[in-house]
């Protein structure tokens, strides 16, 4: 069982992303934006943060590397699930502290696998 972090500015997809976790026994912790996502982090301990890229206000890559800068998520994994799939914005993201890329619409085995290969 782990503490995930989900980060998304659409209730919906939180919602969706939270049931397949929660199916998995996790605990999860939702927040509707980057600011809220880096707020939430600061104040709990998790074992993974999932985030959207396109998000108003601090959007997932800068999100990924103002967690990179606290040292309780030096290195925990921060998986990003988005509709962006160019190899730029991939780059982008690894270069900003992201361990892996799910690309929506997700699939709920696909993201549990993933879940499970990055969390020790």
């Amino acid at each position: 069982m782990a503490m995930i972090l989900v980060v998304d500015d659409s209730a919906s997809l939180r919602s969706m992303v939270s049931f397949s976790l929660k199916q998995e026994g996790h605990q999860v912790t939702e927040a509707s934006s980057g600011q809220d996502g880096l707020n939430k982090a600061k104040q709990g301990k998790f074992d993974l943060v999932l985030t959207d890229v396109n998000m108003p206000g601090m959007d997932g890559i800068t999100l990924c590397s103002e967690l990179r800068k606290l040292p309780a998520f030096k290195f925990t994994p921060i998986l990003v699930l988005t509709t962006e799939s160019s190899a730029d914005m991939k780059q982008k993201g690894k270069a900003a502290g992201a361990t892996g890329w799910l690309v929506k619409p997700f699939n709920p085995d696909t993201l549990l696998s993933t879940v499970k290969r990055v969390i020790r």
